[in-house]
């Protein structure tokens, strides 16, 4: 089994069924090729399809590798490119494997410039010499991120990822600095300035947690026992004879 990320949930599972497995790690774990550059552009979620054409009409990228969550959100990014000009297509799981293989072959050979793709499609992609790979959106699970970027980068070669990532991705943005242990730089495109900043870098080693802003403990007032007597007011003890002088007789109105 070979795989860029190696989960403790996982790593146990297998531990149940294997025996004696020899273990092989070419990098620390949850790590990233150091050949591969990465880099955030933050901007508003509704302005990432316009961002992407920009960066795509630089004439820098070269063949892209899109990442997208959803297979609509994919089909309707790849519509969006193609209407613009750019030849793309899109794979997911829906697509017949026909239709997924074709898309593949013609990406490959250079017929399209852009390819978009879910996780679940892209994890069997081996694309040689691929210069770049754009997060339209940012994974839900952190190790997915390192198997995106993982598509450039290979064999030796220098690849580019860049994440163009909204203030709603802020939580899974935390959550992928913290898994691979680095501060992802964040560059901002003139023009595309978000209108709600991320916030600063917040790298913390998994496990660690931030300390609690201690406050001091209030202190409460016992209550009163049933026996104290209230201010005011003379201590009366119910007894036999007092119970039976504040009864009425039968008959009294």
């Amino acid at each position: 089994m070979f795989s860029a990320t190696f989960s403790r949930p996982i790593e146990a599972l297998a531990g149940e069924f294997l025996h004696q497995p020899k273990r092989v790690s070419v990098t620390p774990a949850n790590t990233t090729v150091s050949r591969i550059s990465q880099k955030i552009h933050p901007v508003d979620k509704n302005r990432k399809g316009e961002l992407l054409r920009h960066l795509l009409r630089d004439g820098k990228c070269g063949q892209v590798l899109v990442f997208a969550r959803t297979k609509y959100g994919s089909d309707k990014l790849a519509r969006q490119l193609a209407k613009a000009g750019v030849k793309s297509d899109s794979i997911h799981g829906d697509k017949k494997q026909s239709a997924r293989t074709r898309a593949l072959q013609q990406f490959k050979s250079g017929q399209l410039q852009v390819l978009v793709a879910t996780d679940i499609a892209a994890r069997g992609i081996d694309i040689q010499q691929l210069p770049m790979v754009v997060n339209f959106e940012l994974p839900h699970v952190a190790e997915d991120y390192v198997h995106r970027i993982g598509r450039t980068g290979r064999a030796g070669e220098e690849g580019l990822a860049v994440s163009l990532v909204s203030a709603e991705e802020v939580a899974q943005l935390q959550k992928i600095e913290r898994l691979i242990k680095q501060s992802l730089p964040r560059h901002e495109i003139e023009g595309f300035e978000p209108e709600h900043r991320l916030p600063t870098k917040d790298v913390a080693s998994p496990g660690k947690r931030r300390p609690r802003n201690k406050t001091k403990s209030k202190t409460h007032a016992k209550p009163a026992s049933r026996n104290q007597s209230r201010p005011g007011k003379p201590d009366q003890k119910k007894g036999p004879k007092a119970k039976a002088a504040t009864q009425r007789p039968r008959g009294a109105q």
